[in-house]
């Protein structure tokens, strides 16, 4: 399919004006296709110029433009010419359209709990055109109706209201016309779905799921439309502008690829988020967050959208940012922040200093295939950081003055980070233009580290110094605070704008040595900070007592950013998880180390020396079991992070079994297939066993554990069937391709899997191009032989990235991951 340019989008937005969509939608013509008609009515500025609509059918039926026929065959693979126009358009454009079973376009999923069949339409980023004729681009936004005939039993939910049924017809649904709408917005959900509804401040809420899965939302709805109502009003609040699309569904769709998307009026959410097992506070806080994030694109997406893909922070940064804030204050959920220090920054400081590193806001996106590569870190974590120095540099009540003109200014049509500058100097009184270049438009990321002298245990001298690597040597203005620490009590805590490679901390000249100095407390800033000697020495005694469980995510971010940059030897790091794991009281660091930390150390650690190590991590997971109250997060993350590093094969047994299962652990459905899936890799269960546990667990869960399950195995058959599903199987859905892949690879097994990390070179290019966007994307990075930590590798690679026909997911992918080996050589080469 041919990805728009840029300049094709801005020639297209000069010249026309649209009007309106009129969507008809028959999905009762069988299990692979359905019919499409589509009436756009346009304005063109330029009478008697030429243009395209984008389409993908299986086949066009036929289109007419004010009143002519167009002859089908000039469909040239996704773009309908559109010639002769006149000052006023009306164009219509019948076709057989295909689903999908990739997450794009009309999703269709056959529920493997009981047959039933669901759909869900995802237009994002260019997918639109796999549902209706469209101009399809960010800036010709346009109302939307949609009509839809469904089988008479199906409920039908789309972005507007639903007006009329008739079910006499075959079922057909009619929604009301919509505001104006991005194409990239317009979503349906259709089957058996599962419904709860409620209404809040005049706002009618509702949410869906399929039908097997209605005991665990019933269970759930209540604590999922308080987040919402507590959102909702935070929102009014905060920017003075009510919702302004209607209702307000959320839908938690199968086989959703990401999150979420923020749809006008029917957010879709990946059906993960209906929680049918245990689950961490972490987990329901994520929930919670994600219900903000999506929320906030009403305003920051959806009434007010980018004119093209380089401004996509103003969408992601914004909803980032304002998603943990609002979760934050809302709702229960009040350590978001910390979760934020741990988990998203992390994401966004390895992003950053890989070799594919981006502005927060790009000058360039070509085209809409390289769009979707900056759909990362950078445009999620770092630049929501960003947004949080900018308060902190504006305040609070100027910044949201200039999100209040803002919205007035452009609201239901498109803006730029220029008019975004605009309103927030306005508003704030402040030239923003060096501010936004040196942290918008400027890219990597910087090291802030404490130097200090001393004198008969008095502070002689404090200076902050910051540092950028040679590649990109930009400083940054940083809004900090440092914080002095006696034991586990900060003593103090020191405000300061760093500025430059050097800054003086007067404030501190005089004052006590700390235990432990902690620069960037309250992690206001995004850069790398590392300890001075006394307060690294100092933090195995301290870690553990720390009061603030956000400074404690500063300190682990430290020491893990460390280890990762080879800094500090990952011993250190297994000594501070045994020493201060078994003590953590925030579920989101214990969670989190369990994972990023023992992801480090399988690839910087070799044979002994990691089976040890892993070791060491068992011992903390057991003693923080011993130590968590039954029943609870911490509890069940000690469990979880036990069965991820554990050797005992017949423990592990025994716990399916119901032998020795800690006090307090629900070995249910989600527990039982994480042991199965590690005794896999361990060798220690056949097929057999993976088929009898998925005989017990007909459900979507249960097939993608499954498959994870049988690609883990370390048979030589199990290996090369798990391959050829990944590399050639196109007739399976793509989270149960992705899911294979995840099984795949094992520190464990590298002597196994070695003959593959040469095919993963001669076969990646093949098996991407005939894949769609997203799945090409996931296996060009689960697939790559991350454990094959070896110089062989890394020249494969070099060799693989030499060519010039690989698509561009599947570039960024191996760069980014031979980066990763790259840096896992040095660390095991320093032992």
């Amino acid at each position: 399919m041919r990805s728009l340019t840029r300049i094709e989008a801005a020639e297209r937005a000069a010249l026309l004006t649209v009007a309106s969509y009129a969507i008809d939608l028959d999905l009762t013509r069988g299990e692979h296709a359905f019919r499409s008609t589509t009436t756009i009515r346009f304005q063109a500025a330029r009478p008697g110029v030429d243009t395209f609509v984008e389409i993908r059918p299986v086949r066009l039926i036929g289109a007419t433009l004010n009143g002519t026929a167009l002859d089908p065959a000039v469909l040239d693979d996704n773009r309908l010419p559109l010639t002769g126009l006149a000052a006023d358009n009306e164009l219509t454009v019948e076709a057989e359209m295909a689903y999908t079973n990739t997450g794009e376009g009309l999703h269709r999923f056959v529920d493997p709990a009981d047959g039933a069949v669901y759909l869900f339409a995802m237009s994002f980023l260019d997918r639109a055109q796999r549902i209706f004729a469209c101009f399809d681009q960010p800036d010709l936004k346009a109302p939307v109706a949609v009509t839809v005939t469904a089988p008479p039993e199906w409920l039908v939910a789309a972005n507007g209201a639903r007006t009329e049924v008739d079910s006499a017809d075959g079922g057909r649904h009619m929604f009301a016309e919509t505001p104006p709408l991005a194409t990239y917005f317009v979503s349906l959900i259709a089957g058996p779905y599962h419904a709860r509804r409620d209404e809040h401040d005049g706002v009618p809420l509702g949410l869906y799921c399929r039908r097997s899965q209605a005991p665990h939302l019933d269970a759930d709805a209540d604590e999922i439309f308080t987040v919402t109502k507590q959102c909702l009003d935070r929102f009014h609040e905060l920017f003075g502008v009510r919702y302004p699309f209607g209702k307000y569904d959320q839908a938690f769709v199968p086989e959703f690829n990401e999150g979420a998307m923020e749809n006008p009026g029917l957010v879709t959410f990946r059906d993960d988020f209906i929680f049918r097992s245990m689950v961490t506070d972490t987990e329901r806080e994520q929930r919670a967050v994600t219900i903000a994030h999506e929320m906030a694109h009403m305003w920051f997406g959806d009434l007010v959208t980018m004119r093209w893909w380089d401004d996509l922070w103003l969408n992601e940064s914004f909803a980032e940012y304002l998603g943990v804030r609002v979760a934050g204050e809302a709702t229960r959920f009040r350590q978001t922040w910390t979760t934020f220090a741990m988990r998203r920054k992390a994401w966004g400081y390895a992003a950053d200093q890989r070799p594919s590193t981006h502005p927060v806001a790009p000058t360039e996106v070509a085209d809409t295939a390289l769009a979707v590569l900056n759909f990362d870190g950078i445009s999620y974590a770092k630049g929501a950081s960003a947004l949080r120095q900018l308060v902190a540099l504006l305040g609070d009540e100027a910044f949201l003055a200039g999100m209040r003109a803002h919205f007035a200014t452009h609201r239901f049509g498109n803006a730029t980070l220029a008019d975004l500058l605009d309103a927030l100097s306005a508003a704030s009184g402040r030239d923003l233009d060096h501010w936004a270049e040196v942290w918008l438009r400027r890219a990597q990321v910087n090291t802030l580290r404490a130097s200090t002298a001393a004198h008969d245990g008095h502070y002689t001298d404090v200076h902050i110094e910051q540092s950028a690597p040679d590649s990109h040597p930009t400083l940054r203005p940083h809004r900090i605070g440092v914080g002095v620490y006696d034991g586990p009590v900060r003593r103090s805590l020191v405000s300061l704008e760093v500025d430059g490679g050097r800054t003086p901390v007067p404030a501190l000249t005089g004052e006590p040595v700390a235990d432990l100095l902690l620069v960037n407390d309250d992690d206001l800033t995004f850069a790398k900070v590392r300890l001075d000697d006394a307060s690294a020495a100092a933090v195995p005694k301290i870690l553990p007592t720390l009061a603030d469980p956000l400074a404690r995510a500063v300190v682990w971010s430290s020491i893990v950013d460390a280890v990762r940059d080879a800094d500090r030897p990952p011993a250190d790091l297994v000594a501070l998880m045994l020493a201060a794991l078994p003590t953590e009281t925030e579920v989101i660091i214990v969670e989190d180390l369990l994972t990023m930390g023992t992801d480090l150390l399988a690839r910087y650690l070799d044979g002994a020396a990691r089976d040890e190590a892993f070791r060491h991590v068992a011992l903390a997971c057991d003693r923080l079991l011993a130590a968590a109250p039954p029943g609870g997060s911490r509890q069940l993350a000690a469990a979880r992070g036990l069965v991820r590093v554990a050797t005992d094969a017949s423990r592990l047994s025994g716990w399916l079994d119901g032998v020795d299962v800690p006090p307090g652990v629900a070995v249910d459905a989600d527990l039982r297939w994480r042991i199965r899936y590690r005794l896999a890799v361990l060798g220690a269960v056949g097929p057999d066993a993976i088929e009898a546990e998925l005989a017990s667990d007909r459900s979507a869960n249960g097939a993608e554990w499954a498959a994870r399950c049988r690609a883990a195995l370390p048979e030589p058959a199990a290996k090369e069937r798990a391959w050829q599903v990944v590399m050639t199987d196109t007739g399976l859905s793509g989270r149960l391709v992705t899911a294979t892949a995840e099984g795949f690879w094992h520190p464990e097994q590298t002597a196994l899997t070695e003959a593959y990390v040469g095919r993963y070179f001669d076969e990646i290019v093949t098996a991407t191009h005939r894949r769609t966007r997203w799945v090409a994307q996931k296996i060009a990075e689960l697939a790559f032989p991350r454990f094959a930590v070896a110089h062989a590798t890394r020249d494969a690679a070099a060799a693989l990235l030499a060519r010039d026909d690989l698509v561009s997911v599947l570039r960024r992918k191996v760069v980014d991951a031979d980066d990763d080996l790259r840096r896992a050589l040095v660390a095991r080469e320093a032992i």
